[in-house]
């Protein structure tokens, strides 16, 4: 594609121009540039005349069209241009047109240093000039020179790995109801995971007008990372990392990290928790509800039908009504206002002021002290000391204590000796068997392929089951050692016991005949002695 163009042409006759025809869909001749030429180059035209010779040339599908400007003689006009600045600033456009028949061409610095003169500084396109005017097409815009526009850049922003609008949203259950005590509140963390990531501002770059004036990009926010305890930050101040297990929260714009979850009550505004450090319950739990944790569960008001399990210790401030269904585990010692009703069971030690129809077992000891003191109903275990106020009912109900043997250990016990019992059973039915069928294979005799499957078979079973045997008959010495330490456990009662309670020391048992005050139970000589406190 060319655009057509124009050539003045110099005579002493007058002043013509050549008019050419644009190729291949190129624009035509522009009357309004032919007449803004004639002007600067003080060429008398008369428009109308001027205009009506455009027409003619462009309807005469001429190549090359003459028409006459005037009768006046001209001096030869050189290889020129025109500058057009674009109104931002940001661009320079070159048109050229051609020197007259004898007039000389444009050299490519002429017009750079014209762009300098004029203070076109920046983006000047030097090698797109030269390869222009050495094969110039006339009255064809060139961009002479370009501006940069400014790249603007963007905000900080921050990445949490955390949901920060947590809210309580019950859980789907695969039959398609909704599950309203698992309700997902709570951010769990580990130590080491990452909280938060910071990516900086982008500045952006300025831009430049083609005079070489600064164009600034727009303004961008910095950003910062707020955080609280138990957080790391990254050197470059761009990733927070949890120092510890708990749960992370974003509490107006700092993240914060915490072992211990502080809730009001554990209800249906809850759901159920379970958490890796400790949780502090200001309030109450409710029924049918469960709270686990790995460290401690500290609750300010009651238990009613709910699940406490922990890794460490369990307080209970105002006590705990099991309901027939509330349990409580934990792996270090529990202290509760009063137990009723509940299946209890420390690693510890348990230390309440009653405990009334539950099961209770602890590693140590149980203490069951203060204004009433007693242990009434169910079945009260430990492993070394038993102290309590009033021990049993006088109505008669059904107690039972136990020291000795931590009872854990003391039902692995017995579980061992059933299977060892049971294991050396199979051995003994598998022998006879196995003892057949080497003596006729000894004499010759071919086993069926199912003989000999089974043959196969009763052989890995057997090793299988003296390796239970062996195990079970090492564990089982460990244990029985234990037993044997634990004669000097005992059970205090320092107001009275009531007939029917049975006491339980290691492996022999009592039960009390008639009630009987401030005294003492221990295992001598085989039997469950008893002696004044």
């Amino acid at each position: 594609m060319k655009n057509g163009y124009f050539q003045l042409v110099c005579g002493p006759q007058g002043t013509g121009l050549k008019v050419f025809a644009p190729k291949d869909g190129g624009e035509a001749v522009n009357v309004k540039e032919v007449m803004e030429y004639l002007t600067r180059n003080q060429i008398p035209y008369d428009t109308p005349a001027l205009s009506k010779g455009l027409q003619n040339a462009a309807a005469s599908r001429q190549e090359i069209y003459l028409l006459m400007l005037n009768r006046e003689a001209c001096k030869e006009v050189n290889e020129s241009y025109s500058l057009l600045a674009s109104e931002d600033r940001m661009s320079v456009i070159v048109r050229f047109y051609p020197a007259s028949e004898n007039g000389e061409s444009l050299k490519p610095q002429e017009l750079i240093r014209d762009l300098t003169f004029k203070r076109i500084t920046y983006g000047v396109r030097r090698n797109e000039i030269f390869d222009f005017l050495s094969h110039v097409r006339y009255c064809t815009d060139l961009q002479a020179a370009a501006g940069k526009a400014p790249r603007n850049g963007s905000d900080a922003r921050i990445e949490y790995y955390f949901q920060t609008d947590k809210k309580a949203r019950p859980t789907l259950k695969e039959d398609g109801s909704v599950d309203f005590f698992h309700l997902n509140t709570i951010n769990h963390c580990k130590k080491g995971d990452v909280l938060a990531r910071l990516y900086p501002e982008d500045r952006g770059e300025a831009g430049s007008t083609v005079y070489g004036e600064k164009i600034p990009p727009r303004e961008v926010k910095a950003g910062v990372l707020h955080y609280g305890r138990n957080i790391s930050i990254s050197e470059d101040k761009t990733v927070l990392t949890a120092e510890t297990d708990g749960h992370v929260m974003l509490v107006e714009g700092s993240v914060f990290v915490s072992d211990v979850l502080e809730v009001e009550n554990v209800d249906t505004s809850t759901g159920n928790l379970d958490y890796e450090g400790s949780v502090k319950i200001n309030g109450n739990v409710c029924a049918n509800f469960e709270v686990r944790a790995r460290g401690d569960i500290e609750v300010a008001g009651i238990v009613e039908g709910a699940g406490l399990f922990a890794g460490g210790n369990i307080i209970i401030a105002r006590g705990m009504n099991g309901m027939a269904r509330g349990e409580l585990q934990a792996g270090g010692n529990i202290v509760a206002k009063f137990l009723e009703n509940a299946r209890v069971s420390a690693g510890g030690s348990v230390s309440t002021e009653s405990i009334l129809h539950s099961r209770v077992t602890a590693g140590t000891q149980i203490v069951v002290t203060g204004k009433r003191g007693f242990i009434t109903g169910g079945k009260v275990c430990a492993t070394s000391l038993i102290q309590v106020k009033t021990l049993g009912s006088p109505m008669g109900t059904d107690t039972v204590v136990e020291v000795g043997m931590d009872p854990l250990k003391k039902a692995r016990l017995q579980e061992l000796q059933k299977q060892v019992t049971e294991s050396s059973r199979m051995i003994a039915q598998i022998q006879p068997v196995l003892a057949a069928l080497s003596k006729k294979m000894a004499q010759g005799v071919k086993l069926r392929p199912d003989q000999l499957k089974g043959l196969q078979e009763m052989v890995q079973q057997e090793k299988q089951l003296k390796e239970i045997v062996a195990n079970n008959n090492e564990e089982l010495t460990d244990l029985q050692s234990v037993l044997q330490e634990s004669s000097g456990a005992k059970v205090e009662v320092s107001g009275e016991v009531y007939a029917g309670t049975k006491i339980c020391i290691s492996d022999v048992s009592l039960v009390v005949k008639e009630s009987m005050r401030h005294c003492k139970f221990k295992k001598e000589q085989g039997d469950v002695k008893m002696s004044a406190l």
